[in-house]
């Protein structure tokens, strides 16, 4: 993905001690068990809470670009989201989602005093930096003018036993998240067809997808993007099938809209020919 604001890190502050919000959520004992900085910037905050005997790590695209591969209990996310555009915040939103251990906590601090969004000179390193408001879905923890903080759990985590929600919470599964943006998220198959076999399902309960307005239909595609991108990366299959079964007739038995991610592996069939047009047998070779 294009990276829209190339000198967003520029706007990572050398400061001599913890964050404001970082002192808030510590005071407020948020901060506990594993913990991640994400968008750690010069790694002030890590240093700090180290010393307060936290298990914190630091990632930073930027400054400390090694990604995490181990999940956290908490992770904190300053002001990260006030200076990338959409495209880049819902990526963002996906990455946490999928670092988050099940039923830990991210904290998403965000500025509120910035009166209108767009590109203005860095008054220290004097290039062009974007800076843009920032609300949010989740639940808020403080907020003063200045700076309000949201506290961010797994959809399914929250949603468990909830079948009013989604048919697919009548359980406590699906346990496995691998993934959320702001409304859609993404979860292991229950009953895989391949090793990956991933859905992408919107978080507002409709049957049918083309029911979906344009704007949920494109965040749920811009998420299969995402998953699909971390299915090659994990299990680096040869190809994929990405398909949806709308009403009974065509195969659908969850009352809830939802993408198939099927990566596909030489070899997992005898003849793959002909691919998706398999869901009417005697098509599929032609």
């Amino acid at each position: 993905m294009e990276k829209l604001n190339p000198n967003s890190h520029l706007t990572a502050k050398e400061r001599e001690k913890l964050s404001y919000p970082s002192r808030i959520l510590f005071n407020q004992n948020r901060i506990e068990g594993s913990v991640l900085d994400f968008g750690c910037g010069h790694g002030k905050d890590v240093e700090e809470l180290k010393g307060k005997g936290i298990d914190i790590s630091g990632y930073d695209p930027h400054y400390q670009p090694n990604f995490p591969t181990e999940k956290f209990d908490t992770i904190i996310c300053h002001y990260v989201l006030n200076v990338i555009q959409k495209q880049e915040q819902a990526k963002v939103l996906y990455e946490i989602s999928t670092l988050l251990k099940f039923g830990g906590k991210a904290y998403f601090s965000v500025r509120r005093d910035i009166n209108k969004p767009g590109y203005r000179t860095h008054f220290i390193h004097k290039v062009k930096t974007y800076q843009t408001n920032v609300v949010l879905p989740f639940k808020t923890v403080f907020k003063n003018e200045n700076v309000e903080i949201y506290e961010y759990q797994q959809y399914c985590f929250l949603n468990q036993n909830k079948p009013e929600v989604s048919p697919f919470f009548e359980k406590l599964e699906p346990k496995e998240q691998v993934g959320e943006i702001a409304s859609c998220f993404a979860f292991r198959d229950k009953f895989p067809v391949s090793k990956g076999h991933t859905l992408v399902v919107p978080k507002r309960k409709v049957s049918n997808y083309f029911e979906l307005s344009f704007k949920e239909q494109s965040a749920c595609w811009f998420l299969v993007n995402l998953v699909k991108a971390e299915l090659q990366k994990t299990y680096n299959p040869d190809g994929f099938n990405v398909g949806i079964n709308i009403n009974e007739d065509a195969g659908q038995t969850v009352p809830h809209a939802h993408i198939h991610i099927i990566p596909r592996y030489n070899g997992d069939v005898e003849n793959p020919r002909g691919g998706v047009r398999g869901v009417i047998p005697e098509k599929m070779s032609y």
